[in-house]
């Protein structure tokens, strides 16, 4: 197996999985279906192409949680929105959530290097712009890792030991969230892409453990 690293740092990020209406939620980490969106919008990859969305879907996520969102909410109104059964409404109003202040190391892994060799590529020159769940949250540094294709080593093998990174106030944590995708977990997301253009989605099972991190001065060089 190989893997693949992304960064995901940003004041504002939002990874929703069962959006309706006038509520769009978040989850409290990235998403698949929001990741391969990022990972599309770098190769230039359109909506509609659900051939190259399915060679996606077979990479396995990881994702650790470095730094935990503050869970946030926004209040939006819009005006002379067209309503489903015709007419036009004055005033809409939303609940939008989102996380401030959140950190995530997310791996892909696949058997296919070249693949993820493409990827790591298209994330360092993306064709289309990068954003974090929506088109208004961009990254606060580059979602690209020069050291982060891994050959020959598993996705839970790369997140587990990663350097921590320096977040620049506090104490770095101790332990940290894991969430892996897991045929045999017992947790269920319903966040595995079909189509982006009819919004198609099926369920996926992944697990989540606690894991130590290191703190050592020679894992924390990196500021994010």
């Amino acid at each position: 197996m190989n893997t693949l690293l992304l960064r995901l740092v940003g004041p504002m990020q939002s990874w929703g999985v069962q959006s309706r209406f006038s509520v769009r939620d978040t989850g409290l980490e990235p998403s698949k279906s929001g990741v391969l969106g990022l990972v599309c919008a770098a190769l230039g990859v359109p909506r509609d192409d659900d051939a190259t969305l399915a060679r996606l879907t077979v990479l396995q996520m990881g994702v650790r949680v470095d730094r935990e969102g503050q869970l946030s909410r926004d209040y939006h109104t819009a005006l002379n929105v067209l309503k489903a059964g015709g007419g036009i409404k004055k005033t809409e109003p939303s609940s939008r959530y989102y996380l401030a202040d959140a950190a995530f190391l997310v791996g892909l892994e696949s058997e296919d290097l070249t693949l993820l060799q493409q990827i790591h590529t298209a994330l360092k020159n993306p064709i289309w712009p990068l954003f974090l769940g929506r088109k208004a949250f961009i990254p606060s540094i580059s979602v690209y890792m020069e050291d982060g294709l891994m050959r020959g080593i598993g996705l839970e093998d790369v997140l587990r030991p990663w350097k921590y990174p320096y977040l620049g106030r506090g104490t770095p944590p101790k332990k940290v969230r894991l969430v892996l995708e897991d045929l045999h977990g017992s947790l269920i997301r319903p966040d595995q892409p079909l189509s982006f253009s009819e919004r198609r989605f099926i369920p996926r099972r992944i697990s989540v453990a606690i894991v130590s991190v290191s703190s050592s001065p020679s894992s924390t060089r990196e500021v994010i």
